[in-house]
């Protein structure tokens, strides 16, 4: 019989008597002579399929236990109405082993809905599929296509579902992110620990009517080189940032300019890096970053609420950025250690030598080096901008347009006066503070870059943030405890809320003497 057509259960037959009879079916057929010529991966493909059946079948028989002991009872609806008509009624889930069929009692009353208590006392969800179905769809769509979960579902559950299905369910998966967060107990940070916040964006290219009014402008005005896919350069104006965003902590490690200068650091120096620990990463597109940020504050008060911790926030010297991060600091009136990440200042360095030097010329590397090393021991960001225009001015003649554009937006950069007071590399690494953004650029890798900038693949706004926050769960390992969560409160949303003073009438009343009477 298929799972998809599956019979009411009588009440008279004893309880899980068609899933005994079917394991003894199965018994029989692999005792028989014929498979015990087969091979194992035919006997396992047949057990894998029978045990599944199996597995239907009792929990199918389990509701229809259920329901033989449901009792008739008052049911009161929000609206103050009793549903004083009842009866017989039943429902079909798809579950992860298969299509069953959920009998239960249904309570009427004239112009109103209909309730379910028995629904509500097994958390039903109000769409066809099960719990089991919508958390295999919500922990695989953070790291597979849509057509992929489809598949896999079909391949180990036996549930059939559609795309559209998967970003409907998706989307209700991710409804409780922001309150688990908000109402989850932090642990706290250690004495001597450091309490680090990062954040960046990463692009994604989203539907034309999801674009930021003035990036959709850009967008219609813009031409194609060709008509079938967007060129290099031309998915500019089709992203939408996703503010990205991390919080953990670490504790103080003290280095030398030795440590960080990758020629001159030995083979032991990334042993001793301490670990991030309760790391939590996530990111959204439809917020504004201004949000994320203060997210992440919250995230950070929550761990230390008397503030009495060093708090470190690295950022890359984007000035909105540095605003809301000072904005929020202020808010909260706690003091924030602010650096700006080496990396995005050796990169501008970068730009400079190859503008003087050419690219790939070992002359450029040893020169960035000595600039770092600078950098490192207590140079300036301006003191390195008159260093890089002594060295133009010295090469002035074999400098064309493009070079003197690329040495003047390193000096502008380095010299920026709220970016280059967060450059006091020395002191921080004489303190022990982390100046590289390397956490949070793994997490616009691996939440956003990995997942969503895959080809031809155009957003919208809350399937991308429904997907975001899926990923960003089980990236920070929090994915069990959040789907717990999650289910409390969908019996809140989907039942409890439907009965008079917000409790779910109990339908049963279960002791060993009713299940006696049952058998």
């Amino acid at each position: 019989m298929s799972a998809a057509y599956a019979e009411t259960i009588s009440s008279a037959q004893p309880p899980f008597s068609r899933a005994r009879a079917h394991g003894a079916e199965v018994e029989g057929v692999l005792s028989n002579v014929e498979m015990m010529h087969a091979s194992h991966a035919e006997v396992e493909t047949f057990a894998e399929k029978s045990g599944r059946e199996w597995a239907r079948l009792m929990l199918e028989e389990h509701f229809a236990l259920r329901a033989a002991l449901e009792q008739r009872i008052s049911v009161v609806g929000a609206d103050g109405v009793e549903r004083d008509s009842v009866r017989d009624s039943q429902r079909h889930l798809e579950t992860v082993v298969g299509t069953v069929t959920v009998p239960r009692k249904a309570y009427q009353a004239t112009g109103r809905e209909d309730l379910h208590p028995m629904d509500a006392a097994l958390n039903l969800p109000p769409e066809l599929f099960s719990h089991g179905v919508q958390r295999m769809v919500s922990k695989e769509i953070a790291r597979a296509s849509f057509d992929e979960v489809v598949a896999l579902v079909s391949d180990y559950s036996g549930a059939q579902i559609a795309k559209r299905q998967v970003a409907e369910l998706i989307v209700r998966g991710a409804l409780d992110f922001d309150a688990f967060y908000e109402l989850r107990k932090s642990e706290l940070v250690a004495i001597g620990d450091l309490l680090v916040i990062s954040t960046d964006g990463k692009g994604i290219v989203v539907r034309h009517e999801d674009l930021r009014e003035a990036t959709r402008r850009a967008a219609e005005q813009s031409t194609h080189k060709i008509e079938t896919r967007l060129t290099p350069g031309e998915k500019h104006n089709r992203k939408r940032m996703a503010q990205v965003a991390t919080v953990y902590t670490v504790a103080p490690w003290v280095r030398t300019v030795a440590d960080v200068l990758h020629t001159l650091r030995d083979a032991t120096t990334e042993a001793k890096r301490p670990a991030p620990r309760n790391k939590r990463v996530w990111a959204s597109v439809e917020k504004h970053a201004r949000k994320i940020i203060r997210e992440a504050f919250e995230d950070a008060l929550r761990r230390d609420p008397a503030c009495l911790r060093l708090w470190v926030v690295l950022v890359d010297g984007e000035p909105k950025q540095l605003r809301a991060v000072k904005a929020e600091a202020r808010r909260l009136g706690v003091k924030v250690t602010i650096l700006v990440d080496i990396v995005h200042v050796l990169e501008y360095i970068w730009k400079a030598a190859r503008a003087l030097f050419g690219e790939s010329c070992p002359e450029a590397e040893e020169w960035v080096g000595a600039r770092l090393h600078a950098l490192l021991t207590g140079s300036s960001g301006g003191d390195l901008a008159r260093t890089i225009r002594w060295w133009a001015n010295s090469r002035a003649d074999s400098l064309d347009d493009a070079a003197r554009k690329a040495i003047a937006k390193a000096c502008a950069y380095l010299t920026d006066r709220t970016r280059t007071r967060l450059m006091r590399y020395e002191a921080a690494l004489r303190d022990g503070l982390p100046i590289s953004t390397g956490v949070i650029e793994g997490a616009c890798r691996y939440l956003v870059k990995d997942r969503m900038d895959r080809t031809g693949a155009r957003w919208s706004l809350v399937g991308a943030d429904a997907v975001l926050r899926l990923r960003a769960l089980r990236a920070s390992g929090d994915f069990d405890d959040y789907w717990s969560f999650h289910l409390a409160r969908e019996k809140e949303r989907s039942h409890a809320s439907r009965y008079a003073g917000g409790a779910i009438p109990v339908p049963i009343t279960v002791g060993k003497r009713h299940l006696r009477l049952v058998k």
